[in-house]
């Protein structure tokens, strides 16, 4: 397969990588399934449950100076440099949250109350952590929020909508990295050069919750002053957030201890386990990156990393041409009658794999129990949705069925899953159809 639809790994690699995760082809509880609700919920790396049981079941406290606490402090010192090492960061500051909703809270509430500007930008695709912190921030401090539109055609928001609405009173420009009902991915780069040229000390923050299992980081050539991740949506654990910001930014006035250093952002005793984690999805990926090599020789760990994750986009783009496309004696989802594939760009290297499809005989909700009946787990966004209403409707959709596997993820799983949706659509085709 060419890389113009992606490569797919060796049969050999697609073996190992699955055997890293847990639960990719059975539930909990042993019943066979595929689950393509990766944008919702996600794989677990085995790695990444093993150091959190292993790690959190230290009892000491990582503010002492014995030799167990060291080591916890090593711990804790790995991962800030592992998170740098997916971001491609330097300076700045790192700090865990529970969530990366609630941290996107703290950076916006910091940004907007302390740097001047009569106005914030945000686009309708915005998670709401985003989106609600904006307006939350926009109304308590009288400043007007200007929100760019999205392109129905591309699933995304327009470079020129998003610069459009920036000017010299833009106090902060907050943008997602990708879009989590259409997958499509936002030129991130050229947004911060372009906006910055409107206004050069402009504070940039990017949700990149979604987009960050999927691709490239690269704050060198995206130079923002916030960005966070969620380690669960990328094979680590629940119950923690990331963020990293600027000099500038971290230094901004903000909930802290007033001991602290001016740069500080965490609040009380960090969780060794949370760093533990995001060691171990590096690991996974630079041996992923390793597997990619091409040449004997010594490699940097961020430049694993990058061919790591240059590997698992490939592989998930491959994916994302065989669900649309198929192949051999297997319909693709566009070939399919009654099968609507909403937001579908033709471009694949712009989206990550996320696809909204929709039944032309069968609501969103009852297509995804009829899913589950035969082995299938995704979801439905419906405009009933407090995380789906804005951006659905800024598509002009009242509801889709959003389907997200993996990387682990092979061939046959999507074969499976076509397969699954060609028996859905033709169980439900008007009879005239049938006959």
């Amino acid at each position: 397969m060419t890389h113009d639809t992606g490569k797919l790994f060796s049969p050999s690699l697609m073996r190992a990588v699955k055997d890293r995760f847990l639960h990719v082809d059975q539930d909990a509880a042993g019943r066979n399934r595929l689950y393509f609700d990766n944008a919702g919920g996600a794989f677990r790396l085995k790695a990444a449950i093993d150091c959190f049981a292993r790690v959190d079941a230290i009892p000491d406290n990582t503010e002492r100076h014995h030799a167990a606490a060291i080591e916890l402090q090593d711990v804790q010192a790995r991962g800030v440099a592992d998170l740098r090492t997916i971001l491609n960061a330097t300076g700045g500051s790192v700090f865990a949250s529970l969530t990366a909703s609630g941290a996107m809270f703290d950076m916006v509430r910091a940004i907007a109350e302390n740097v001047p500007g009569g106005n914030m930008v945000t686009t309708v695709l915005e998670h709401p952590s985003a989106f609600d912190a904006m307006t939350l921030y926009a109304e308590r401090l009288g400043k007007e929020l200007r929100v760019a539109r999205s392109n129905a055609a591309t699933g995304g928001v327009d470079v020129d909508e998003i610069v459009g609405l920036v000017d010299a009173d833009t106090c902060l420009l907050n943008v997602i990295y990708a879009s989590n009902i259409s997958g499509a991915k936002l030129d991130i780069e050229e947004v911060v050069r372009r906006a910055r040229l409107v206004k050069p000390d402009l504070y940039i923050v990017v949700d990149a919750v979604q987009h960050a299992p999927h691709g490239l980081i690269d704050l060198q050539k995206t130079p923002v002053d916030g960005i966070n991740i969620a380690p669960y949506k990328f094979f680590g654990c629940r119950g923690s957030g990331f963020a990293w910001l600027s000099d500038r930014a971290a230094r901004l006035t903000h909930h802290k201890l007033s001991a602290k250093k001016p740069e500080v952002w965490d609040l009380g005793s960090s969780a060794p386990w949370q760093f533990a984690v995001v060691t171990a999805i590096v690991d996974y990926v630079c041996w992923l990156g390793g597997q990619a090599l091409t040449t004997a020789g010594a490699a940097g760990r961020r430049e694993l990393f990058v061919l790591g994750m240059e590997a698992i986009g490939l592989h998930e783009q491959a994916l994302l041409a065989r669900l649309l496309d198929g192949g051999g004696d297997t319909l693709g989802l566009r070939q399919m009658e009654r099968v609507s594939v909403f937001l579908d760009h033709i471009d694949l290297s712009k989206r990550d794999l996320i696809l909204a499809i929709g039944f032309d005989d069968l609501g969103c909700a009852e297509a995804v129990g009829e899913y589950e009946k035969r082995g299938v787990i995704v979801y439905e966004r419906v405009s009933s949705s407090l995380y789906s209403k804005r951006m659905l409707e800024s598509f002009g959709l009242e509801g889709a069925i959003r389907v997200s596997p993996l990387h682990c993820n092979s061939v046959a799983d999507i074969d499976r899953f076509l397969a699954v949706t060609r028996e859905i659509s033709e169980a439900f085709a008007p009879a005239a159809a049938q006959a």
